[in-house]
């Protein structure tokens, strides 16, 4: 299909990237709601439990939601239900409004999950338990036996708490720490949404959802193999280019040719006004944000070694003699570049933010501008930890 298409420069394409994730000049989020917004144009945020500095979904967040406090993200999860933890980008974040888009993964798990006979047995007793004594853990239920399970062997309490949570039986009512207790799904999601039929009528219907979701997650995302597509069960490669082409035809995403990649990039028709504003050239502010490992738009790593100039790898699985940087190492935004990387790690019994490295990428100079706008972003990542003092290899 011969289609015409707007041509920026890289610079163009990394502002916009950046303005869609309001990652660029001024905060376009702010407070609970603004955590709610971000999360509504980027569908999920990727949920990860090591916490260095942060967790993956609240570093996420404090890089772009000005005021964001970790007890904003837990109220809207576990206080206000307007979040509820599940699978989409692995597991996510999302808003309990999408429950129904997922139901064939929750209908396939009670069919074809690795459901073993001892689960199985359990699962009226465990619901039961719930039902009478309300939100309970696995440590709750006695059920030590170890068995066989996704990941590695486990006790059985945990296995069937986890398959009824895959089935939408179960949600997370709360956490403590790592701890997790779960509840009957129907004392919180609303009926309207607990039961609901799937939105779309078929795989195929379902993955252009997904794909469309995950374009607008990213911001820009080009029609080949990539990350930005994981959990999106049964999308082959035909599949994917097939979706992008009717897409394209329903004008919901927009064709853009970067000078210098010979992929053609695609958003959604619903940013043009904001293609559009970057095409000004508007000025820049002396802004610098800490990503976190699993950011959005991280997603697609060859993406942002084609924008960026930026070769990341999340190096926490890397054996420690093979790791060319740390264990938890955050990329540093400053201004529309990725100028280096940093580790951090919060001290919680000292209260203190501990800065171990720094790394600046070839060619980037520490300037009195950039070293301003990194220490205010130690300071703000310190508060965010509630750390009242930084200390290390400040810039």
């Amino acid at each position: 299909m011969v289609m015409s298409h707007m041509v920026i420069t890289n610079q163009q394409a990394r502002q916009f990237l950046l303005a869609k994730h309001g990652l660029l000049n001024e905060h376009i989020f702010e407070g609970p709601q603004g955590v709610l917004d971000y999360i509504s144009q980027a569908g999920c945020i990727q949920f990860d439990p090591i916490d260095v500095c942060g967790k993956n979904p609240e570093l996420v967040l404090q890089s772009r939601v000005r005021n964001f406090e970790k007890k904003m993200l837990y109220d809207l999860l576990y206080e206000d239900r307007k979040l509820i933890d599940y699978f989409d980008k692995n597991l996510a974040i999302m808003h309990v409004s999408d429950w129904p888009y997922f139901r064939r993964y929750r209908d396939s798990y009670r069919t074809y999950g690795k459901s073993s006979a001892a689960v199985e047995k359990v699962g009226d007793q465990v619901k039961n338990n719930i039902r009478e004594k309300g939100p309970l853990c696995s440590r709750d239920l006695g059920l030590d036996e170890k068995i066989s399970w996704y990941w590695s062997d486990t006790k059985l309490s945990r296995a069937a708490l986890e398959q009824l949570y895959f089935t939408g039986d179960l949600v997370i009512h709360h956490k403590k720490g790592t701890g997790k207790y779960y509840d009957l799904a129907e004392r919180h999601i609303p009926e309207n949404l607990l039961h609901a039929d799937d939105p779309c009528p078929d795989t195929f219907e379902h993955n252009k959802w997904r794909v469309l979701r995950r374009i607008s997650s990213v911001g820009l995302l080009w029609s080949r193999p990539s990350d930005a597509w994981l959990n999106i069960y049964d999308l082959k490669a035909p599949d994917r280019k097939e979706i992008f082409s009717r897409l394209i035809d329903e004008k919901k995403i927009l064709p853009v040719e970067v000078e210098g990649l010979s992929d053609i990039l695609y958003y959604n028709s619903g940013d043009l006004p904001l293609m559009e504003s970057i095409l000004q050239n508007p000025p820049l502010k002396e802004r610098c944000e800490f990503l976190a490992p699993l950011d959005n738009m991280l997603w697609d790593r060859k993406l942002i070694q084609a924008l960026f100039g930026f070769d990341y790898k999340w190096e926490i699985y890397t054996p420690q003699d093979q790791r060319k940087y740390g264990y938890y190492v955050l990329p540093v935004l400053y201004r529309d570049r990725l100028v280096g990387r940093v580790e951090a790690v919060n001290n919680r019994k000292e209260k203190t933010l501990s800065v171990k490295n720094i790394w600046l990428e070839p060619g980037v100079t520490m300037t009195g501008k950039l070293r301003t706008a990194m220490t205010s972003g130690f300071r703000r990542l310190a508060a965010f930890n509630g750390s009242t003092a930084i200390e290390g290899a400040l810039p």
